[in-house]
């Protein structure tokens, strides 16, 4: 097994360490999410925490962990008798994006429980991370009913599998800790209320910090024994006070003044729920026997709103999460004079909440917390000759759905028509590999012919492996919306682009509702840009959109190959994900020879290869050339103006382009 870097040896990052670390003295806090920048050291704390996570009593031959001490009555394993059992160190269990149900829950043998009548189950991570940690990396690209398994479990401590009529619980209580980039897409506020707490992080701007990251991170790779050989010291102490904090932690007292802060504080940032109330309330105590008190103090309840408000406070995609530094401060002091008393004169010195010493480790940590919209929305480009300042987005409305016709197979998300393994069953097929949906009917169906020669004259049926279905089912999918954007002189007027960027956004909004990847294409001047490539960050491209400016010809033939190169390139990567096209643009091309001939020859490229396209016609006055309509025929799509894209539903006016191709 490879040395892990020790975790006394992670250069700042206070927030992380202490997230962490709160969780290992009291897992019932609900985990962490930390949320950051590629390449600040998320993955290495993480692992790293499980080396000093203290040793496991298990039953010896139960592939569930069961505590010698008070084993599952319900372990699968089991029944299993109390008494002494070995010792093994934590574990830390890693799911990987692109892992199975199965995989995750745990496989349950259909075919054997069928037609052997054996109930044979073989155990998922979450099995394997009890009494442990189950670490996400990239928890936001997971597939959303993931998610909803894995955070369902954390919450109730057990993980149940049920298939056709066949069940097994088993326990499942870890300490739960994702990771992800903001950059490659949000969680959706209901998941992200699921974690206990958060923790943004960044890379150190100062110098003297970088240096030393990389010269730790250097001698570990030399010698990475020798390296955590000369930390063992700081890590023994870290065990040793996490051990004596998890002893304490029963004893810690949480008073009635402090409950008060507590529920002031959710109520003043306006929380929705509970949960909120009695994270705080868990990460105050544990802040407290991290800190070797009894009591919860101020300054606990302060550093428990740090960590568990800000992710709960976000709304919709667009929101930056964070939390007011001074309102908290206010709100705390208004609340100060009710209930206990503070039994702790010293105030913050009494060494709340902050990870232990750790020699060198400490130089150079600021600590700092960034605000909330740190570095501001995107500047725009210096303007050039003929070039308008970027103008701020109309408020977003609900839009009409806009599908793909046709059925894919594409990633789990709430948009077009596709075949995926949840939704409503609609036929049956021959198992490819293992079954996981049983379609009882069509298994009957396939078995009763045979029921003869295999010897069965009366009641009941004799099922053999080639009987077995497995049931297909409808669902929706996730889509790739490529926008192709018109920022050219025509669409400049400040009222009109604002009325555009607001319906840009609002198609972004219903894009993050529906799981769907998003990329934006600009064209103006003499050429056209990627202003994002497709991602799953919609914030991102929200960001793009507001800073976008105005001005210039409109050359409209190169943002549609523009947007036809994206999507070659994209299908590549991803051909499962089928794409749909919005051109916002009152359809004028100038600029170049025969620019609207070019236009239409570039239109067509989507037409022939079937791509699902709609115009988003921002054409406006009492007289209107059509040509937003001209271009969505040669599209293969259809057009739509600004204010019928509030209507109740579009969803049949994507033409399905290969039907219409036959028909002519």
């Amino acid at each position: 097994m490879s040395t892990p870097f020790p975790f006394t040896a992670v250069v700042g990052q206070d927030d992380l360490r202490l997230a962490l670390l709160l969780n290992a003295v009291s897992p019932a806090v609900g985990g962490v999410l930390v949320r950051g920048e590629k390449g600040t050291a998320k993955s290495t704390a993480v692992r790293a925490l499980s080396a000093l996570m203290p040793e496991v009593p298990v039953i010896a031959g139960c592939r569930f962990s069961c505590d010698p001490g008070t084993p599952d009555p319900a372990c699968p394993d089991g029944p299993h008798e109390t008494g002494a059992g070995t010792a093994r160190p934590a574990r830390m269990v890693e799911l990987p994006v692109g892992a199975s149900e199965d995989r995750l829950v745990g496989a349950l043998d259909i075919e054997r429980a069928l037609a052997e009548g054996v109930k044979a189950f073989e155990p998922g991570l979450l099995a394997d991370a009890h009494r442990g940690i189950l670490y996400v990396d990239e928890v936001n690209l997971l597939h959303d009913h993931l998610v909803d398994l894995l955070l369902d479990a954390a919450a109730m401590g057990a993980s149940y599998v049920e298939r056709e009529g066949v069940s097994v619980r088993h326990a499942a209580r870890f300490l739960l800790v994702g990771t992800m980039n903001p950059e490659e897409g949000e969680l959706r506020p209901q998941l992200l209320d699921r974690f206990g707490l958060t923790v943004e992080v960044a890379a150190s701007r100062e110098p003297d910090q970088r240096v030393e990251v990389v010269r730790r991170r250097l001698a570990y790779d030399d010698d990475p024994g020798g390296f955590a050989a000369r930390w063992a010291d700081e890590e023994a102490a870290v065990r040793a006070r996490i051990v004596a904090a998890r002893e304490l932690l029963p004893s810690v007292r949480l008073g009635d003044g402090a409950l008060r802060q507590i529920a002031a504080t959710c109520a003043a940032f306006e929380v929705d729920g509970m949960r909120a109330d009695i994270v705080m309330a868990r990460t105050a105590t544990a802040l407290a026997a991290w800190a070797g008190r009894t009591d919860v103090l101020a300054e606990d309840v302060r550093q428990a709103a740090l960590l568990a408000l800000p992710h709960r406070r976000r709304r919709n995609p667009f929101d930056a999460p964070g939390l007011d530094e001074d309102k908290l401060d206010q709100t705390l002091e208004e609340f100060s004079g009710e209930g206990d008393e503070d039994p702790d004169p010293d105030g913050p010195g009494g060494g709340g909440g902050q990870p232990p010493s750790e020699g060198p480790q400490g130089e150079g940590g600021s600590g700092a917390r960034p605000e909330a919209g740190d570095g501001g929305e995107p500047q725009p480009s210096g303007a050039g000759a003929g070039e308008q300042s970027a103008v701020r987005a109309a408020e977003p409305f609900r839009t009409k759905v806009l599908s793909v016709p046709g059925l894919g197979d594409g990633a789990a998300g709430r948009r077009s028509r596709a075949r995926t393994e949840h939704g409503r069953t609609t036929g049956a097929r021959r198992p490819r590999g293992t079954l996981t949906k049983l379609h009882l009917a069509a298994t009957v169906q396939a078995a009763a012919p045979h029921q003869r020669a295999r010897g069965r004259s009366g009641p009941g049926l004799v099922l053999r492996r080639d009987d077995l279905r497995q049931a297909t089912r409808e669902g929706r999918e996730g889509n790739l919306v490529l926008f192709v954007v018109d920022a050219s002189g025509s669409m400049a007027a400040r009222q009109r682009m604002s009325a555009v960027k607001g319906a840009v956004l609002s198609l972004l909004l219903d894009a993050y509702q529906r799981r769907d990847k998003v990329g934006l294409v600009t064209f103006r001047g003499s050429a056209a840009d990627v202003a994002l490539p497709p991602t799953s960050s919609v914030d991102a491209a929200a960001a793009r959109l507001e800073s976008l400016p105005t001005g210039g010809r409109t050359p409209l033939a190169a943002g549609l190959l523009k947007a036809h190169e994206v999507l070659r390139v994209e299908r590549l990567r991803d051909p499962a994900r089928r794409a749909l096209v919005v051109v916002v643009t009152d359809g004028r091309a100038t600029g170049g020879t025969e620019p609207v001939a070019l236009a239409g020859r570039a239109a067509r490229l989507f037409a022939a290869e079937g791509v699902a396209s709609v115009v988003v016609d921002c054409e406006s006055g009492p007289v209107r050339l059509g040509l937003a309509g001209q271009l969505a025929g040669e599209l293969g799509g259809t057009a739509v103006t600004l204010d019928e894209l509030r209507a109740d539903s579009i969803a049949g006016l994507v033409k399905d382009v290969q039907q219409s191709r036959r028909a002519a």
